[in-house]
């Protein structure tokens, strides 16, 4: 909690009686402040799988009105706070933790612009970059994100990593099932293809593409070598910048010792 890039959450039960929920945010938050001001702090709205859409959103607006309303009364109106609506029976609180991770990426708008660049030039729909083991999406274009079209990524991810398990390993189970030969094509019934392609070991490029525009694989798969040479210098660029600064912090403890390790006195 006293990292200025690490969020701290609280969870919300939208179907119960939310205000001791709220006395316990308000005290969370107000405490995490004093310790860091430039923290984060992102709330789950939780269980509104129960709710009709109008409830959800009365629900949010009254949750949001109050704890702000908390925070003014405490003197605190510089604290913001973010709401997500999530559930366990959808992907909503995957969504919800992909919008919270992508806000401690500082990489995201250049991957986002990517992206943009990736569809743009290959007559693609959509596409995501996820995180193969949590499926939470770390970026993706600057288009609308509907929530039908996230939850067909997630389920194409889950259908690779099985069918990779059953007949991607060997005999003798050596191996993984996601490496850099994974890929995959679902056709849908509504003339879009699903296609899935290997970025990283941990990373999956996840798009959309009409029928007529698959066509043209050999372009999109070309786009796509590009795109993923791009995202691998991006965060080349990243661990060069982590390993130097740790280069540079070796580098002033040691001048602020003698040989035989004992601190230097100014005379």
């Amino acid at each position: 909690w006293t990292s200025p890039k690490c969020p701290s959450w609280r969870c919300l039960c939208s179907q119960d009686d939310y205000m001791e929920a709220l006395a316990r945010l308000h005290l969370t938050v107000t405490r995490a402040y004093k310790v860091n001001t430039d923290i984060n702090f992102e709330v789950f709205i939780h269980k509104v799988d129960g709710l009709s859409d109008d409830h959800k959103i009365e629900t949010q607006r009254d949750i949001h009105q109050r704890a702000n309303d908390d925070l003014a009364d405490a003197g605190l109106e510089k604290i913001h706070l973010s709401f997500y609506l999530t559930s366990i029976y959808d992907h909503s609180i995957f969504e919800a933790f992909s919008k919270v991770v992508q806000k401690l990426i500082p990489q995201l708008p250049t991957l986002e612009n990517l992206l943009n660049i990736f569809i743009s030039n290959s007559g693609i729909e959509k596409a995501f970059l996820f995180d193969v083991v949590s499926k939470i999406y770390i970026a993706t274009d600057s288009t609308p994100v509907d929530m039908q079209t996230y939850e067909l990524c997630c389920d194409m991810i889950d259908v690779v990593i099985d069918i990779s398990c059953i007949y991607g390993l060997k005999e003798d189970g050596a191996g993984t099932p996601y490496d850099k030969e994974s890929t995959a094509i679902i056709k849908l019934n509504n003339t879009t293809v699903l296609y899935l392609k290997e970025v990283t070991k941990f990373l999956a490029l996840v798009c959309f593409v009409r029928e007529e525009s698959f066509e043209r694989k050999g372009l999109i798969d070309y786009n796509f070598h590009c795109f993923r040479k791009a995202i691998h210098e991006v965060f080349e660029v990243r661990m060069k910048v982590v390993k130097s600064r740790k280069v540079q912090n070796r580098l002033q403890k040691k001048k602020g010792a003698t040989p035989n390790g004992t601190p230097r006195v100014p005379l």
